[in-house]
């Protein structure tokens, strides 16, 4: 039971005070469950794809991945959605009128459906949500594909 927190993006940017407690809570909830709420602190799709080859280059660099080894599988190992076991959103909901994503999962995003609401996020509520999963329901599901 119990929520499990993660925490993507780039801490060495936070305190160092506020980068020990996110270590201790990710290893106080990791055995936790039932839910899984991440946390994106000073994160960006661009900063996840970076440190994903940064990571693949130092692997190459030890001798531990060979040229041939790196493909999508292994980029997306890499990402630091791969804390979760659902790292590609089905729906994503972007308020406040903005019809972009905002540099926000730009490699997991690929076959997400995309609901833009003109109400600012403090404003968005039950009724709101409705008509995002109901656009949703209507939609059909390519994933790149043509039908």
């Amino acid at each position: 039971g119990g929520i499990r927190i993660s925490v993507i993006g780039d801490s060495t940017k936070l305190p160092t005070s506020l980068q020990k407690l996110i270590n201790e809570v990710e290893e106080t909830t990791k055995h936790n469950s039932r839910l899984q709420l991440i946390v994106a602190v000073s994160y960006s799709g661009k900063y996840d794809v970076v440190q994903a080859c940064r990571s693949i280059a130092e692997k190459a660099k030890d001798g531990q991945v060979e040229l041939d080894d790196i493909n999508e599988s292994l980029i997306e190992q890499e990402l630091e959605t791969n804390c979760t076991e659902h790292p590609y959103p089905d729906l994503l909901i972007r308020t406040s009128g903005e019809l972009r994503v905002s540099n926000f999962l730009l490699w997991q995003l690929a076959y997400t459906e995309l609901f833009f609401a003109q109400e600012l996020w403090p404003d968005f509520r039950k009724d709101e949500f409705v008509d995002a999963l109901s656009s949703y329901q209507q939609r059909q599901r390519r994933y790149g594909g043509r039908h």
